[in-house]
C-alpha cells in the first residue's frame, strides 16, 4: 500500500515518459527491487548519447547520473600536462555518478561517450534522496561501486604489468561485454587514448591479433571472431571483476 501511495504522489516530470522496469536494458535498473525502481521511475528520462558527449567534468558538480542502455562511456583521468588515460568503462551493466554514490558531488575524472548509444538519465539530487529512503537501493548501488573499483584496480594492474597487446585484448573483451556485441565501432586514435599508448603501437597490436584470425578490422570497426583466442591473448588480465559482477548482479548473491 505504501508503494502505491508513493507512485500516485509522484508524477512524471513534464516531457518525461514513464519507463517500465521490464523495458529497460540497463542491468542495474533491472536488478533493483520493484519498490526501489518505483522511487526513481518518475524522474528517469530517456536521452541520446552521441560520440564525445561529456557526462561528467573533473571538479564540477554532477547534475545527472546516467544508466546506459547501449553504447560505451569512458572514465578518464588527466593532468594539466595533457597526459590522459582511461581508468574505467561503463555500459549497460552499470551507471555513471561514482562521486554521487560515495556522497560526493565533484568527480576527479572526466566521463564521456566513446561509442554512441542511449541512456536513462536521473537528476543526482533525486538519486541521493532515493538512497536515503531505501537501504536496499543504497546497498545495491554500493555493490556496483565495489565492482567498478575492482575494474579500476585491474586496469591499474594491466597498465603497469601487461604488454600493449594483452591490454588491448582485455579492453576489447570488456567493450564487447558492455556492448553485448562482437562488433565495436572505434578508431585507433580513441583506443590509443584509452590505453595510454601511442597510436602506432595500438595499430601494430591490432594487426598482430588480426593475423591470428582473432579479429577482423574495417575502417572504424573491429569485430571479434574468436573470443576464446582473445581471452587467451589477454593472458589473465581479464576475468576477475567480470566473474564477481556476474555473481552479484546476474546470478544473485
Amino acid at each position: 500500500m505504501e508503494i502505491r501511495q508513493t507512485r500516485h504522489a509522484r508524477r512524471p516530470a513534464k516531457g518525461h515518459s514513464v519507463v517500465a522496469q521490464s523495458a529497460t536494458k540497463n542491468k542495474i535498473l533491472l536488478r533493483m527491487a520493484a519498490a526501489d525502481f518505483a522511487l526513481l521511475q518518475p524522474d528517469l528520462e530517456s536521452v541520446d548519447l552521441p560520440v564525445r558527449r561529456q557526462l561528467e567534468q573533473r571538479g564540477r558538480r554532477v547534475e545527472h547520473v546516467y544508466f546506459p542502455q547501449s553504447g560505451l562511456a569512458s572514465m578518464v583521468v588527466s593532468t594539466s600536462a595533457n597526459h590522459s588515460i582511461e581508468v574505467g568503462i561503463i555500459g549497460c551493466e552499470g551507471m555513471t555518478g561514482l562521486s554521487v554514490l560515495l556522497e560526493g558531488d565533484r568527480p576527479w575524472h572526466e566521463t564521456f561517450i566513446q561509442t554512441a548509444g542511449t541512456a536513462l538519465r536521473l537528476p543526482a539530487e533525486d538519486l541521493r534522496g532515493a538512497m536515503l529512503k531505501s537501504p536496499t537501493l543504497r546497498a545495491l548501488l554500493l555493490r556496483y561501486v565495489y565492482n567498478l573499483v575492482s575494474q579500476m584496480a585491474y586496469t591499474t594492474l594491466a597498465n603497469g604489468r601487461y604488454k600493449i597487446e594483452e591490454r588491448l585484448a582485455r579492453w576489447l573483451l570488456m567493450a564487447c561485454d558492455r556492448a553485448e556485441s562482437n562488433t565495436i565501432r572505434l578508431t585507433h586514435e580513441f583506443l590509443a587514448l584509452m590505453l595510454g599508448a601511442r597510436r602506432a603501437g595500438v595499430t601494430a597490436a591490432l594487426a598482430e591479433i588480426q593475423k591470428r584470425g582473432i579479429l577482423k578490422m574495417q575502417r572504424g570497426v573491429i569485430t571479434v571472431v574468436d573470443r576464446g583466442g582473445l581471452e587467451e591473448t589477454a593472458n589473465g588480465s581479464y576475468g576477475v571483476p567480470e566473474i564477481e559482477y556476474k555473481r552479484q548482479f546476474v546470478q544473485g548473491r
